[in-house]
């Protein structure tokens, strides 16, 4: 299919074909990211901002290394010490970032709606690298490609994401992605943490993890977000870890052969143990290099790459 978007602010408006030739694309851009030289001249000429308001490791740093690996110049602003820590609004920096002309600038940012906010007043292309409590497209795009790595066709196939639902961006993406491919998604964890309107996306919800494990195909442990939390959404970690950890004698439970993901970072312990995170069926590390191929897929398709990639 022909590439028409300019932007990429979540995976609601995405079509089926639209995830699935990102998915396509990310293919060649793994097999160069796999190379002992990695550079190509790809998208050279053409730059690319990062605009990073919240902590971030994983995301910005394959961001960087996939804009690198294409040949585009890369630069990131330091909100916390640039002028947003002097008060200056997010519409006064997105101006100042018109006015260096670049061609895609790299968004995170605490407020929902933040992406689409800047997409309305540049002209350049941009990334949603995570905006609230709303999506996080690139995690899911990433948590999808490493699915088809290991299963091909995600019709059919069962996956249970567990944890901290109501703050997740990466559960809302993931079920919009995950839903339009064809899957069954099911969405686990404690009342408190699993808002009932996440039902419009067509996925399943249940507090029960012990009856959902069974025919999953998928496990996804999600980060218990504690410097989000509000006092008294659960009784304690340790009760949470009981309930909601998942480990492998509780991954037995499945039936079948079982993948194991997190977006990362992970609290040990917690919605995960060491042992299952280190095992074979975690894909946790895979998900990592996944996700610089994903990202460098998004970015030669808005940056409107049309050279050989694997030249």
């Amino acid at each position: 299919m022909l590439w028409q978007r300019k932007h990429i602010l979540g995976l609601e408006n995405l079509s089926k074909e639209e995830i699935s030739h990102i998915l396509q694309t990310a293919k060649p851009m793994k097999e160069v990211l796999l190379r002992p030289l990695k550079k190509l001249p790809t998208l050279r000429g053409k730059s690319v901002m990062h605009l990073f308001y919240e902590a971030s490791t994983r995301t910005r740093t394959s961001f960087e290394t996939a804009g690198k690996i294409l040949g585009a110049d890369t630069a990131s602003i330091a909100v916390a010490q640039s002028s947003v820590s002097k008060g200056e609004s997010l519409l006064d920096t997105a101006k100042t970032i018109a006015a260096m002309k670049v061609d895609l600038v790299v968004i995170r940012h605490a407020a929902s709606g933040a992406a689409a906010f800047l997409a309305e007043y540049l002209q350049a292309g941009i990334i949603n690298a995570g905006d609230g409590q709303h999506e996080h497209p690139t995690q899911a795009l990433l948590d999808m490609f490493t699915m088809q790595e290991e299963f091909g066709d995600l019709t059919g196939k069962k996956v249970v994401i567990i944890g901290d639902i109501l703050h997740s961006r990466v559960a809302r993406s993931n079920a919009w992605g995950l839903t339009k491919m064809g899957a069954e998604v099911t969405l686990v964890g404690p009342p408190t943490l699993l808002p009932p309107e996440m039902k419009a996306l067509g996925v399943k919800m249940s507090h029960n993890l012990d009856g959902e494990l069974e025919g999953a195909d998928v496990v996804m442990a999600l980060r218990l977000q504690l410097e989000r939390q509000q006092s008294g959404l659960f009784p304690s970690l340790r009760e949470y870890s009981r309930l909601y950890g998942i480990s492998s004698q509780k991954l037995k439970k499945t039936g079948r052969k079982t993948i194991v993901l997190h977006p990362g970072p992970m609290n040990r312990g917690v919605e995960i143990s060491s042992e299952l995170a280190d095992s074979p069926m975690a894909k946790i590390e895979e998900q990592v290099t996944n996700g610089v191929a994903v990202r460098m897929a998004l970015i030669y398709l808005l940056a409107g790459g049309t050279s050989n990639v694997m030249a």
